[in-house]
């Protein structure tokens, strides 16, 4: 068992009558992937922080523009090798402690979801020794959205993890919900569990028992969370960690740290414009929520082309197909390759799991930039690999972040190039009726 560094971490400073407001932003988080960082950063939006996200690392010619408290730069390493996303982690960091951020936030998904080999476990041990620390958390807990943890097992609504429907993901499958035992399948560091029994008891009874496993020699500790009131808890308790890793749900918390310490101005952070011009939507998830999306806007009898991955491997011109569609509808249009399990493994099983992916992101990407040319500026996409495939073909490499449009999917408005609106989702977040809600939101439908 690693012994304990002692060390003092505290990064932040409480006295409340402390005024002066700092040019730098005051936390810096990296995301596994897009539509992560921009669940993520909706989380820090709705505690008052203001939020810009990054499309990768920022270059050098648009960093003197970020104007935010908080940045959140967006990778896209969750299914990548865990040395490739260990070194895009350690560069993001890299950039962001040069801009003076004061606190990192590792953020992953609410499923705690990553390959068969990891990287959730060993990006956070790379990012802990970058900093020098010897702790941190790992609670990928979002009550709002169903996500609970309790004595270590993740929970999605009733059913535990592994009989969510995850088990199924075709790329980042989750067949084990003691996060405890997948967690520690991915780092050599010493894993350990901060049970809801001491998190109920509140801040106090949590800093005691992070002393405590931190004596013992634990560095990464999954907390179990049932409500927001936990993870309130929990952000306040780890105000002095260099580094906390989770879902978007512990971000609850910190920015009532900042505002504490008098570093925080009291301003209208989800203030976004409103972006005129055509709209559209783009699904590629395979997830539950995102077919039931796809169900009923198709229920509602609203136009809809499906893209097909065979025909796509066959060179058909499926993209060109999708753009005429959209261009000969007066109504708003769903382009789509969301399929059922069954149909995403027989197409997987032909075409290999990496190709079929690819080939549909890569459609996808090209159909966006030819709506774009065609005079789309509202884009409401489903599915986080889709989300990142998307907005890297429009080249947004920058996000201001708007109000939530439902939880984890806030609106969101590109800072460079020309305008764009966007609501990137991931695929198992929103209600059935999120395609309409989002375009209704994105149109201005709430200022």
């Amino acid at each position: 068992m690693r012994a304990a560094r002692q060390r003092s971490c505290r990064i932040l400073i409480e006295e409340p009558n402390m005024t002066t407001f700092p040019d730098r932003p005051l936390l810096g988080c990296i995301a596994d992937d897009f539509t992560g960082a921009t669940d993520l950063a909706n989380m820090l939006v709705r505690g008052g922080m203001r939020t810009v996200q990054s499309i990768g690392i920022p270059s050098a010619d648009i960093a003197d523009q970020l104007d935010a408290d908080a940045i959140v730069i967006a990778l896209k390493s969750r299914t990548v090798s865990a040395a490739d996303a260990v070194k895009e982690s350690l560069d993001a960091l890299r950039w962001l402690r040069e801009r003076g951020c004061e606190q990192i936030f590792f953020k992953y998904c609410s499923t705690f979801d990553s390959t068969a080999a990891g990287n959730i476990g060993q990006v956070s041990e790379a990012l802990l020794e970058a900093l020098d620390s010897d702790f941190t958390l790992a609670c990928p807990a979002f009550p709002e959205n169903g996500r609970t943890i309790f004595r270590g097992h993740l929970f999605v609504h009733d059913q535990l993890l592994s009989e969510s429907g995850m088990q199924h993901h075709p790329l980042t499958p989750m067949t084990d919900a003691n996060l405890v035992r997948v967690l520690q399948s991915q780092t050599q560091a010493n894993v350990g569990l901060l049970r809801y029994d001491t998190v109920s008891k509140g801040v106090d009874s949590v800093r005691a028992r992070i002393a405590e496993l931190r004596a013992d020699g634990v560095r990464m500790a999954v907390a179990d969370a049932l409500s927001d009131a936990d993870l309130y808890v929990l952000g306040e308790a780890c105000a002095d960690l260099p580094l906390l890793t989770g879902g978007s749900g512990l971000a609850l918390g910190l920015p009532g740290n900042f505002r504490r310490a008098g570093k925080l101005k009291e301003i209208d952070a989800a203030h976004v414009p409103t972006v005129g011009g055509g709209e559209a939507v783009l699904a590629g998830s395979a997830s539950q929520a995102t077919n039931g999306q796809v169900a009923a806007w198709i229920e509602a009898g609203r136009p809809a082309f499906r893209i097909d991955p065979l025909g796509l491997a066959k060179g058909q011109p499926v993209v060109e197909s999708a753009l005429a569609f959209a261009r000969n509808n007066p109504q708003t249009v769903l382009i789509y390759a969301t399929s059922s399990p069954d149909e995403v493994k027989a197409v997987q099983t032909q075409l290999g799991v990496e190709r079929a992916g690819s080939l549909v992101e890569q459609a996808l990407g090209a159909i966006a930039v030819g709506l774009r040319e065609a005079g789309v500026r509202r884009f409401v996409v489903a599915g986080g690999e889709t989300s990142g495939a998307v907005v890297q073909a429009l080249g947004i490499q920058l996000l201001q972040i708007g109000a939530q449009i439902d939880p984890g999917v806030p609106a969101t408005v590109s800072l460079t190039g020309q305008p764009l609106a966007l609501a990137l989702k991931s695929g198992n977040f929103g209600g059935r009726d999120f395609f309409a809600k989002a375009l209704h939101q994105l149109a201005g439908g709430l200022s």
